[in-house]
């Protein structure tokens, strides 16, 4: 009985605590466990387990959302995807704008020894040929290898066939089939606190606190340049359009997404976890559930400064002159470059070559800075993909609360 009742205690706990605190307690005992003994090594499956969940689940959610959602759409996608789509161009090339900013002012340098070899796209072209040829992928395969840029093309394109031909009983089924997907998507993000406990205690079982000053200079330039264009210049469009505080939902999404994406690692994964933060906003299904695996694909704002910062700084260790007009080229390309990432094998890092070529830097040294980028990625990659995610739905947001008010206002 009395050990029926501890159980019970706990698992009332379990329930009525709130996730995120859940997962500071799990994140805390992860920090001490990799700490004093790094060799429970079977600690770390739980985190990879967690994210392997994740990203098993996420293909098949979008999947069903997006196909589900637009069939059942009334009024198809709207104005509320151009606004949306422009706050995530808007969103990369200011950061990529940041990055030059930065590190114009507080240029940092690389200590360049081995070269890395990895399969990188040589041109901008390249990245656009990756791009379109993920697009038109198998729709299997696109499920299975998590393309998102396939599994998007072919949701709209199956969603707007049952808009036009499936009988309405049809589009029910797979309403339903989307809502026993997602009731198993909350099964594993309830999961949350374990997985980010074997996450974090990989990283600093692994890694220690060292990797903070190898390369912190680097770091606080990468990392002041995301917080820069997260917190200053995010807000700023927000306000522009909505004429409200922003910083309460900036905060909302930071608090929620952005914790789960800086220790997942993984826009993939995130999806699920920004679906239901959609949800808890009370945001339009139909419109949220396009939105944000868009977002995952193209609003790459981590991204364009991670590949900017690194070329430059491969610039300055070089000694090569940088006008001010190859600069804003340089954000105009990362731009379209990051946006394009997840169709290349490797994200943001495998980009800084191409990058690289615009200033006559060869592929053999410019792979030297992929190389630290993979040295520092358990931190970098981790700020990239929080900043990334959570303003996936920040915009999306954003962008409903505009066109209400817009429509409020011409009713009036």
């Amino acid at each position: 009985m009395k050990k029926k009742n501890v159980f019970s205690t706990i698992l009332k706990f379990w329930t009525e605590t709130s996730l995120v605190l859940r997962i500071l307690i799990g994140l805390s005992i992860g920090v001490i466990l990799g700490l004093f003994v790094p060799g429970w090594t079977f600690v770390g499956l739980l985190g990879k387990i967690f994210v392997s969940a994740l990203k098993a689940i996420a293909p098949l959610l979008v999947m069903i959302l997006v196909a589900s959602s637009i069939s059942k759409a009334e009024k198809g996608l709207g104005p509320r995807f151009r606004v949306v789509i422009s706050e995530y161009m808007l969103n990369t090339f200011f950061a990529a704008f940041c990055a030059v900013l930065g590190s114009f002012l507080f240029p940092v340098t690389l200590d360049l020894k081995d070269a890395a070899t990895a399969n990188t796209p040589g041109t901008l072209s390249d990245v656009f040929v990756n791009l379109f040829t993920n697009m038109v992928a198998n729709p299997v395969e696109s499920i299975a290898e998590a393309n998102y840029i396939g599994i998007l093309f072919w949701s709209v394109i199956i969603g707007i066939g049952l808009k036009h031909k499936a009988s309405h009983s049809t589009i029910e089924v797979i309403g339903d089939i989307a809502n026993v997907v997602t009731e198993a998507v909350r099964w594993i993000i309830q999961c949350a606190p374990f997985g980010i406990m074997g996450l974090v205690f990989v990283a600093v079982s692994e890694n220690g606190l060292d990797i903070f000053t190898t390369y912190g200079q680097l770091l606080l330039l990468l990392a002041g340049c995301m917080l820069f264009s997260t917190l200053v210049f995010n807000p700023l469009l927000a306000f522009l359009l909505t004429k409200e505080n922003p910083y309460p939902l900036l905060f909302k999404c930071l608090e929620v997404s952005g914790i789960h994406a800086f220790f997942t690692r993984s826009s993939a994964a995130n999806i699920p976890i920004n679906m239901g933060l959609c949800k808890d906003l009370n945001l339009d299904k139909d419109f949220y559930s396009v939105s944000i695996p868009l977002g995952a694909t193209i609003n790459m704002n981590g991204a364009a400064i991670t590949i900017t910062v690194m070329t430059l700084a491969m610039v300055n260790t070089l000694g090569i002159h940088v006008t001010f007009m190859s600069a804003i080229f340089l954000c105009v390309i990362t731009t379209l470059a990051a946006c394009g990432s997840s169709g290349v094998t490797g994200g943001s890092l495998l980009l800084i070559p191409m990058a690289c070529s615009f200033f006559g830097i060869g592929n053999d040294v410019a792979m030297q800075a992929v190389s630290i980028g993979f040295i520092i990625g358990v931190i970098q990659d981790s700020i990239e993909t929080a900043l990334n995610s959570s303003a996936d739905v920040f915009f999306t947001a954003t962008a409903e609360r505009y066109e209400k008010k817009k429509k409020n206002k011409i009713q009036k």
